[in-house]
């Protein structure tokens, strides 16, 4: 027998942990068989982006999936990165209801972090991991077609509703699918930044949860995976709620027991099993290899939702 490449571990040691190893790779060969040529898509932001071991782990995850005949599709975020970048130019940010009003000087440093250097990082992230990404942002082949978001409030002494400026944000009009078709043919992994194009060549910046069900759904994508702060969506004694129809989904926010930020990510979700996507799951980007635990464990990593 050789020697365990640990020399801090015994060769009996050594074996069971092998045999574990292989214990699991057999345990997941029904889900690789379920979702072999399928197409997956990851939206990476939050939590899982800012900390290197979880970083580096995301980067093997895709790249595995890859590598055992899955097509993964990652839509990455990039707030903290676009923070940091607008307090150094002095660029103060203001935000309505969690978006954040963009000015033309701010669009074009929000392009440049996300498409430039956020992008090339986390498609780097897959490559030092022996898979092959390419960045592009969503401007790219008129992949992700915008308009600019529209949002009203109501004015509390008046009553009367008035229309909220949020600059150039955007939401998605059209996906074009045709490059990120492109590149999984040629055995890619499309990484995207979440810049729209409007009519008239005008950038919009676009919440990238929104942006990766858009494309989840033109796709009709086997799973939607939204890698969040949170483990998912939880019950009123706050547990895990593992699987929602679409139906249960709405009655819960209409009820309240899906609330606060909540509710713009299982719509999105919603939205994106309306436009093709087979199902969406809302799963915690702390947990180390959650889209691997959520794709080939019978137990799952977060909150499925699923059409009727």
């Amino acid at each position: 027998m050789s020697a365990p490449i640990d020399p801090g571990i015994s060769d009996v040691d050594a074996a069971e942990k092998g045999q574990q190893q292989a214990a699991i790779l057999a345990s997941a060969l029904p889900f690789l068989r379920r979702y072999a040529g399928d197409t997956i898509v990851v939206k990476y932001g939050g939590h899982a982006m800012g900390v290197d071991h979880l970083s580096n782990a995301f980067g093997r995850d895709i790249a595995l999936l890859k590598l055992v005949g899955i097509n993964p599709i990652v839509v990455h975020g990039g707030g903290p990165q676009i923070n940091a970048m607008l307090k150094q130019l002095n660029i103060q940010s203001t935000f309505i209801d969690g978006l954040r009003v963009t000015d033309q000087s701010m669009i074009d440093v929000i392009e440049m972090v996300l498409s430039g250097s956020v992008n090339k990082q986390v498609a780097n992230l897959i490559n030092r991991a022996g898979a092959l990404a390419v960045g592009i942002s969503g401007k790219d082949g008129s992949l992700l077609q915008a308009r600019k978001l529209v949002r009203t409030v109501k004015d509390p002494d008046s009553g009367q509703e008035r229309e909220l400026n949020l600059g150039f944000v955007g939401e998605p009009t059209k996906i074009d699918p045709r490059v990120l078709y492109s590149l999984l043919g040629s055995g890619l992994i499309p990484v995207i930044a979440p810049v729209g194009v409007g009519e008239h060549g005008e950038t919009y910046n676009i919440n990238a949860d929104t942006a990766a069900g858009a494309i989840a759904g033109s796709v009709n994508a086997s799973r939607l995976l939204m890698l969040t702060d949170v483990a998912g969506v939880l019950d009123e004694n706050g547990v895990l709620i593992p699987e929602l129809t679409a139906n249960e989904a709405r009655r819960r926010i209409a009820d309240g027991s899906i609330s606060g930020g909540m509710i713009p990510k299982v719509e999105t979700c919603l939205a994106a099993v309306r436009a093709g996507a087979k199902a969406a799951v809302i799963l915690d980007g702390r947990v180390p290899h959650a889209c691997l635990l959520e794709l080939f464990t019978r137990a799952g990593s977060g909150t499925l939702i699923k059409a009727e």
